[in-house]
């Protein structure tokens, strides 16, 4: 697979701009991160069990309707340089974040370091995935924690064009503030957009200092056609 076009385009991305708008809502764009041919060699992939550890339905775990396959090691080479080269620029952010919510635990500036991390405590299944839903399909609102190593970050690549190959199955988020109810946001996403999002906790200043809120993450019904999505988690599993 050729990874020129995705790889460039982590180089080009405003990595300042990105950080402003996700610190102010816990989500930012990363607009045309893959190309359309990176997209459709991407989704071809979901046709061949051996590039995959497991195979889930949702429907089975309650988790909502449609299926999942987590990637196994070795990972395709183009999804080895997307997690590796957007971790580098997302663990400075992680870094700040952590601090602010007055947690101890810093994470390292290389992928590779974190990873070790999480293979010595046990967490050494990979945990980048490809989804699949058709007609009816959703997400429930969730959270990726997989044990004791959670990278606070976390990236969505939308591998089909809304309006074109599906309609509906929107990006959704949603936000707990103390002692106010959630707030949903639905992401706006084209074809090779990604969205990097909080995994579960974010700080914001709020009047009496900084405090932590709670997000989560799902996907709305699918009216029609087919959606797939490209899913980067930086911690792996155990």
């Amino acid at each position: 697979m050729n990874d020129i076009g995705a790889i460039q385009n982590t180089l080009t991305i405003d990595w300042e701009k990105m950080s402003v708008h996700l610190d102010a809502e816990g989500w930012a764009i990363l607009p045309r991160l893959m190309t359309s041919a990176e997209c459709e060699a991407t989704t071809e992939l979901y046709c061949h069990p051996e590039y995959f550890r497991s195979h889930v339905m949702m429907a089975r775990h309650g988790f909502g309707q449609g299926e999942y396959r987590y990637f196994a090691y070795p990972l395709p080479h183009l999804v080895t340089k997307l997690r590796t080269g957007l971790y580098r620029h997302l663990a400075p952010i992680a870094n700040t974040w952590y601090e602010r919510m007055g947690i101890a635990i810093r994470f390292p500036p290389e992928h590779g370091a974190f990873v070790e991390r999480c293979h010595e405590a046990g967490q050494s299944r990979p945990t980048p995935l490809l989804l699949q839903y058709g007609e009816g399909d959703y997400n429930c609102l969730h959270q990726d924690l997989y044990g004791e190593h959670v990278f606070p970050l976390q990236v969505a690549v939308l591998l089909a064009q809304p309006g074109k190959d599906f309609d509906g199955g929107e990006f959704v988020l949603t936000e707990q503030r103390p002692r106010m109810q959630s707030r949903a946001d639905v992401i706006p996403l084209n074809k090779g957009d990604a969205v990097v999002f909080a995994v579960s906790q974010r700080p914001v200043c709020g009047r009496h200092g900084e405090h932590r809120v709670t997000m989560r993450h799902g996907v709305s019904r699918v009216r029609s056609g087919h959606r797939h999505t490209l899913g980067v988690i930086f911690h792996d599993a155990l």
